[in-house]
Order: structure tokens, then C-alpha cells, then sequence
């Protein structure tokens, strides 16, 4: 498993009975999470907490306040600031286990030597899209959500990286590597986060497993002729390491060589000096 080296400003406390406790900067969250199976006693730093995520039966669920706290607040991961904001959906802007991807992402473009071009697909409140600007690389960030792209260019201004040559758009990213494939639009690196279920503009479900190669196979026809990475990341229980690398290597790796890998990603649980898993990345890097 892989695991964020760099110094933060998230700390994972401790987890029990489906639950993760968190400290974000000054902020500590307590969220669920499925994968939690184990009931190991709670002590009293559970209730410190400020804040708990309640799930509903009918879906979705809300906030339970027990501490007055900020609607949003800043936290640094390394170089790049986030901005914290909790949502009715559990979910804070932020996915602290990908910061071992920022710092991979950081190594690789400064490491090139050359100028880096990024794609960052499902790109979200924009970790990967400020790791990359902040390396050096010029960077597309598209996501489908005006409200998420909004965001990530908040997380640019907070980073002091508002001036790096980043595009941001708003677009549904099938179509827009479609578009960029017909202009004749190519990138050193491409970066991917997909959902592991959605909606398509006419209702139409959308889910990861049954998409999933066709989408990497197309995104492979957007890279340079002198690519330096693609990454995949997945949270789709299905979709385990294993069958990510294979479809990396059958599709971007075939005709370019490089390596190919996979492995889970994680966060260190402070109480118990475990990793909690948190999805996987499956990498293909040029050699």
C-alpha cells in the first residue's frame, strides 16, 4: 500500500465501527466509512470532535454540529492549500490519501527535464491540478461541475499558483478528449478520477466498471508522442489493482513500453499505527 510521506495538516486519529475521526488543521470531523468493519473501543478523543456526519436511511444524511465551526477553513498538504468545506454528501473538497500522488506527480515533472504538459480528468476541487502547476507542468483541468472547477481555482488563488498556466474547464470529459483528439490537442501526462457511478446528460446510469477501459483506451489517443505518465485512480470496489494495471497495459502501455503498475492507496491511522485503505492508483510511467 501507498502511503503520503509528506507533511500535512490532516491527521487520521483514529477509526471504529464504520467511522474514520479526523483532524482537519484546528477542525476534527468525525465521517463514515464502509470499509470500517472493525469495532475497536472509541476513547474519549472521539469527543472532541466538533462536527459528525449522520447518514440518513433514505439516502444521503447531514451534519450534526456539537462545536460552533467555520463553514470553510484552509489546510496545507505540502506545498498546496485546500480549502475545507464539509458537504451534505459527507465529502470535505478534499481526498487526503491522494497527496502520495501529488508527490509522485511533483517527481516526475520536475525529474523530466523538459516542459510537461497534464490532463486532469475528474479533476474535482483541483489536488493534482495544483501538485502538477506547482512542479512546472502547464495543466488542462476538466471536470463536469461548474461548482467543483469553481472551487479548484480557489485552491489555486489559496496556493499562490492563480498565475501558472492552467485552463480551467467546464465540460463533460469524454466528450472534451473527444474534441481535443479531433483538434489535434495532446498531452505528456494524463491524470483520471473518475466516479465510480453516474448520470449522463439524457439520465442515462453510468457506471465505472462497465466504462472503464473503453474511457482509458480513448484518453490513451490524447497522449504526446514522448509521454511521461497516466494515472488512473479508482474507489470501486471491483475494479481492483490488478484489473486496472491490466487495462492500463493493454492500452496505454501497448506500442509505448514503460512500466506499469498498481497498488492501493491508504492513510496511517494514528492510534494504531495501521493504514486504512482508501481505493487504488494504477500508474504506467515512461522509462
Amino acid at each position: 500500500m501507498r502511503v503520503s510521506s509528506q507533511n500535512s495538516e490532516y491527521r487520521l486519529l483514529d477509526t471504529s465501527s464504520g467511522e474514520r475521526l479526523e483532524k482537519w488543521g484546528d477542525v476534527t470531523l468525525i465521517r463514515p466509512d464502509p470499509q470500517i468493519i472493525w469495532k475497536t473501543p472509541k476513547d474519549s478523543l472521539w469527543n472532541t470532535a466538533d462536527a459528525r456526519y449522520i447518514r440518513s436511511n433514505k439516502g444521503g444524511g447531514h451534519w450534526e454540529v456539537y462545536k460552533k465551526t467555520k463553514e470553510s477553513w484552509q489546510v496545507k498538504f505540502g506545498e498546496i492549500t485546500m480549502l475545507v468545506r464539509p458537504t451534505g454528501f459527507k465529502h470535505t473538497g478534499v481526498f487526503p490519501e491522494q497527496a502520495v500522488n501529488w508527490e509522485l506527480f511533483d517527481k516526475l515533472i520536475k525529474e523530466a527535464g523538459r516542459p510537461i504538459s497534464v490532463l486532469n480528468l475528474f479533476a474535482y476541487t483541483g489536488g493534482a491540478t495544483l501538485a502538477c502547476a506547482a512542479a512546472g507542468a502547464s495543466v488542462c483541468h476538466v471536470d463536469a461541475s461548474k461548482g467543483m472547477v469553481s472551487w479548484a481555482r480557489e485552491n489555486a488563488e489559496l496556493s499562490g499558483l492563480s498565475d501558472k498556466p492552467i485552463r480551467w474547464i467546464v465540460d463533460d470529459c469524454k466528450k472534451f478528449v473527444e474534441r481535443e483528439i479531433r483538434r489535434g490537442r495532446f498531452y505528456d501526462a494524463v491524470i483520471m478520477d473518475p466516479p465510480s457511478y453516474g448520470r449522463g446528460p439524457n439520465g442515462e446510469v453510468w457506471q465505472l466498471e462497465e466504462q472503464v477501459y473503453d474511457l482509458v483506451k480513448l484518453c490513451a489517443g490524447v497522449l504526446s508522442d514522448n509521454p511521461l505518465f497516466f494515472v488512473i485512480n479508482s474507489y470501486t470496489a471491483g475494479l481492483t489493482p490488478s484489473v486496472m494495471k491490466y487495462v492500463l497495459s493493454q492500452t496505454v502501455a501497448l506500442g509505448r513500453g514503460g512500466e506499469t503498475s498498481a497498488d492501493e492507496i491508504g492513510i496511517l491511522v494514528e492510534k494504531t499505527g495501521q493504514c486504512l485503505p482508501c481505493g487504488s492508483t494504477a500508474i504506467w510511467m515512461q522509462k
